[in-house]
C-alpha cells in the first residue's frame, strides 16, 4: 500500500501512542488528540483502531526488511560479515523506528485475525533473512546449536535492546553488533 504523507504521519503519531499507552488503553479519542485531528476525522484515513495497528506494524516491518536486504546486499558472501550485517540492519531499524518496532514486538497479539494474515508475509519474509544468515554460520561452523533456538536468542537480544539501550549514549549499534557476533561466536 502507498500512503499518503499525511496518513504517514498519522501512522507514526499513532506508533509513538502505542508505546506509550500500550493498544489496549489508547482509545480513538486519544489517537485524535494526539494527532491533532477531531476523532471523526480520523476515520477519513483509517477505518478503526485496529486498521492503525496494523498500518503501524505494517510499515515498521517494510522498514526492517528494506533495511536487512540492503546491508545483505552491500556484504560479501563471508558469513560472520552477513552475520552482523543482519545485527547491524536489526539494531539500525530498532533505533531509527524504535516506536514502529516496540509495536511490532509487543502488540502483534492484538492484531485481529485478518491483519495477522496479511502481515504474516512480511514477518515470514524479514525473519527467512535470518535463518538463511543463521543457516550460513551453522553450515560453517562459525555459531553452534540448533537453528530456532539460535535465531531466537538472537533476535531475543537484538529486540531487548529497545529496553535498556541508549541511542543516544556512548555505544553504536556497530558496537553492539559487534558485541553481540562476538559473543555467539565465541568458542
Amino acid at each position: 500500500m502507498n500512503a499518503s504523507p499525511r496518513r504517514k504521519e498519522l501512522t507514526r503519531l499513532a506508533a509513538q501512542l502505542f508505546v506509550q499507552e500500550g493498544f489496549d488503553r489508547t482509545t480513538v479519542r486519544m489517537l485524535a488528540q494526539e494527532m491533532g485531528i477531531k476523532s471523526g476525522s480520523l476515520f477519513h484515513h483509517f477505518k478503526d483502531k485496529q486498521e492503525i495497528l496494523a498500518a503501524v506494524i505494517e510499515e515498521g516491518t517494510q522498514n526492517a526488511l528494506s533495511i536487512a536486504k540492503a546491508a545483505l546486499k552491500q556484504c560479501e558472501d563471508d558469513p560472520e560479515a552477513r552475520l552482523h550485517a543482519m545485527a547491524r540492519a536489526h539494531l539500525e531499524t530498532l533505533f531509527a523506528d524504535r516506536n514502529a518496532h516496540v509495536v511490532a514486538l509487543f502488540e502483534w497479539r492484538r492484531l485481529d485475525a485478518a491483519s495477522r494474515a496479511h502481515l504474516s508475509h512480511l514477518r515470514d519474509a524479514y525473519e527467512e533473512l535470518w535463518v538463511e544468515v543463521i543457516d550460513e554460520a551453522l553450515a560453517v561452523g562459525l555459531i553452534h546449536g540448533d537453528r530456532f533456538f539460535v535465531s531466537r536468542f538472537i533476535l531475543g537480544a537484538l529486540n531487548w535492546t529497545v529496553r535498556w539501550h541508549d541511542p543516544a549514549g556512548p555505544r553504536t549499534p556497530d558496537d553492539l553488533a559487534d558485541e553481540l557476533v562476538a559473543m555467539i561466536t565465541a568458542r
